[in-house]
């Protein structure tokens, strides 16, 4: 399998904060290439069909009980039976007491062994949030990702264009910056798209006739974001004259981005435009849309009542 679609065992034990208990002999080289966790309570009850052994495994104090009910003959071929399986890691939730024959087996089939204090259902939640992160296809784009009175909007344009200058005039107006220069784009749950700035260059920001600047030590903590979801991408062009721009907005144009379709404006740019306060009002009309409200369609749906009534005679 592709080793862009797998990520390291030991960075998601990181970011969700497990211990490591027992460490496999190639613990820093085990890769996960499942974002999905497994309970492996049927297993413990011997039935293995459609048992996938990429996932990690989970143990809380329901499976830690079921172990300890049964005879004492009957515990090590009940889990080796599981550890033979060779997933990629083992976490025991809740503090559990770690029966010595976990570590027995784990050294025999080498299997990492971690644990946690969090119950068992925020460790699943966790790891499966983190490992499908982790695993989800990115893309970076050229462009700029501000969040806008809680929308994300992801700005693009040519080169040159005023994509940073927007978002600097944005930031002045108390919203916050997400990447510029280049986004990195990813699936981050059903429907949505999340938009992070690279590491190397996150916070800062490239401004011609300035240089480079450091948002967070200019305008602080508050202004910056290292993550957020895109609801609508703003595409900035110079005016076209005699191009028919859109007046109404009655139909949402949209953008395919790793298969989910977003919101797209183009905004045209000639002297005298505020892009900033543009884009305040745009962010503000799609989070109206969000909640049910449609201003366009109901300014027609008004304009055509308005002339029905009077085809009618009625005014």
């Amino acid at each position: 399998m592709d080793e862009m679609l797998s990520c390291k065992l030991s960075k998601i034990v990181a970011e969700v904060g497990l211990r490591v208990v027992y460490p496999s002999t190639d613990y820093e080289k085990v890769r996960i290439f499942s974002g999905d966790v497994h309970r492996p309570g049927l297993q413990l009850a011997g039935f293995y069909d459609y048992f996938d052994a990429q996932r990690i495994q989970l143990i809380g104090f329901m499976e830690i009980s079921y172990i300890e009910s049964l005879p004492e003959e009957a515990r090590e071929p009940c889990l080796d039976a599981l550890f033979s399986q060779r997933f990629p890691a083992l976490v025991c939730c809740h503090d559990v007491e770690i029966p010595e024959l976990f570590f027995k087996l784990s050294e025999k089939y080498d299997i990492t062994i971690l644990a946690s204090d969090m119950n068992t259902s925020d460790v699943m939640s966790n790891l499966i949030r983190i490992a499908r992160r982790a695993l989800s296809p990115t893309i970076t784009r050229h462009g700029v990702l501000v969040e806008v009175y809680g929308i994300g909007v992801l700005i693009l344009g040519e080169s040159g264009v005023g994509k940073s200058e927007t978002a600097l005039e944005l930031l002045k107006r108390g919203h916050r910056l997400v990447a510029d220069d280049a986004v990195e784009i990813q699936v981050s749950d059903v429907n949505t798209v999340a938009g992070t700035s690279p590491s190397l260059i996150r916070h800062y920001m490239e401004l011609r006739g300035v240089g480079v600047i450091d948002v967070r030590q200019i305008f602080g903590a508050g202004a910056v974001k290292d993550r957020q979801n895109i609801h609508l991408v703003v595409n900035l062009e110079p005016w076209k004259d005699k191009f028919n721009y859109d007046r109404l907005g009655i139909e949402d144009e949209t953008v395919n981005i790793l298969g989910v379709d977003i919101t797209s404006r183009t905004i045209p740019i000639r002297p005298g435009r505020n892009l900033a306060i543009i884009l305040e009002v745009a962010a503000m009309n799609q989070k109206q849309k969000f909640s049910g409200h449609n201003a366009a369609l109901d300014f027609t749906n008004q304009i055509n009542a308005h002339f029905d009534a009077q085809l009618k005679g009625e005014l």
